[in-house]
């Protein structure tokens, strides 16, 4: 089993930065693409940024030049930095693990989530 662990959101001024980190535990093997999420208030789930293991990132245009999406893969590990945060950046960011190989097959892993606020 794989756990997936948020961190790292907050209540932040506009203009601000916030680094989210995606902790992910269990006897993983590899991870296809890590990816980064949000979801506002009212709104639809939007992927924000995405990296694979051969460090191909996307961005969403909202977020371009604003955020950075980073892996380290010897820790299982995900980021995203941010910064020049707006008001519409207000969500609860969601880390998303596609195609992770474990001793028992290969699967996609979501976490919980962290709030971002970003006040105007």
């Amino acid at each position: 089993q794989v756990h997936v662990v948020e961190s790292g959101g907050g209540l932040v001024q506009a203009g601000g930065s916030l680094r989210l980190s995606c902790a992910a535990s269990g006897h993983i093997f590899s991870i296809a693409r890590t990816e980064w999420y949000r979801q506002a208030p009212g709104k639809e789930r939007e992927l924000v940024a995405s990296a694979t293991r051969r460090g191909v990132t996307n961005y969403a245009d909202s977020v371009k030049g604003r955020f950075t999406i980073s892996r380290d893969d010897s820790s299982n590990a995900a980021f995203l930095e941010m910064s020049s945060l707006k008001s519409e950046d207000t969500a609860v960011y969601y880390c998303a693990l596609v195609r992770v190989a474990t001793d028992v097959g290969v699967k996609d892993y979501w976490g919980q989530g962290t709030q971002v606020t970003v006040s105007s």
